[in-house]
């Protein structure tokens, strides 16, 4: 069985495969200094909720956007599960042309979504990852990852609302009563759902008219608040971001 981990700065969202096929998956909050030993218990007390053991998992792959978190992922695949895992990065074979001025730039996270919406769409595509950043990638045709966009997230973007704005509350998302606030709380909700669909939908615009015509796929934790509202975003794929890892995992073994 192979074991397929996402770290974000928010979330880790981890898998497991039985071949091709997805047999469960879990989400929890990335700690920034956990270690292997705190590594390994997580992922031993989630795995028994499923009744899947240790020793169960016969390989693994890992991408982080916290650099320091691979190599304790690193360490406790060795420790706990007995093999070396295998870690999204330079040097990593993708099969795909990387159109960018330095590719160790690009993040193992957006390098692995693009490998699995080309593989998913054979053809141009775009994702759009509602994660901590707000990121857009996009592929061509032939199978190039052609660069990107960052902004910051829908998270990001609350708390420095909150942090700057000294009399604004912390809001939770959710979706507004109506598109004018009725309450402060609203008012807030209301400027975080439809302003970032309008960017996506600004953005998204934007790169068919240079692309040409593609499919855009929505991925990450926070997409189901805003995806609703946009109107260039064909799919929403929870899963890209795992499916990817598995992808590499076989392109690479």
């Amino acid at each position: 069985m192979l074991l397929a981990v996402d770290v974000g700065n928010t979330q880790t969202h981890f898998g497991t495969f039985d071949g091709g096929e997805l047999v469960e998956h879990w989400r929890f909050a990335t700690v920034r200094d956990s270690t292997a030993d705190e590594l390994g218990a997580a992922l031993r007390n989630l795995l028994e909720l499923r009744g899947v053991g240790l020793a169960d998992l016969t390989s693994s792959i890992v991408s982080s956007t916290v650099p320091q978190l691979a190599p304790e992922w690193e360490e406790m695949a060795r420790r706990y599960l007995g093999h070396e895992m295998l870690v999204v990065g330079p040097g990593i074979k993708t099969g795909m042309a990387l159109r960018y001025d330095n590719p160790r730039e690009i993040g193992a996270d957006r390098l692995v979504n693009a490998v699995a919406a080309y593989d998913r769409v054979k053809g141009a595509c775009i994702v759009v990852d509602f994660g901590t950043a707000l990121t857009y990638d996009p592929v061509s045709a032939d199978g190039e990852y052609l660069g990107g966009i960052i902004s910051p997230g829908v998270e990001i973007s609350m708390e420095a609302l909150y942090m700057r704005a000294a009399k604004l509350p912390r809001v939770d998302l959710a979706p507004p009563r109506t598109l004018i606030g009725k309450s402060t709380i609203d008012a807030i909700r209301s400027g975080i759902v439809y302003g970032f669909a309008g960017q996506v939908d600004t953005i998204l615009r934007r790169m068919r008219a240079e692309m040409g015509e593609c499919e855009t796929i929505a991925t990450g934790g926070l997409s189901e608040h805003i995806v609703p509202l946009c109107k260039e975003v064909d799919t929403v794929d929870d899963l890209l971001t795992l499916n990817g890892l598995r992808l590499l995992y076989e392109r690479n073994r």
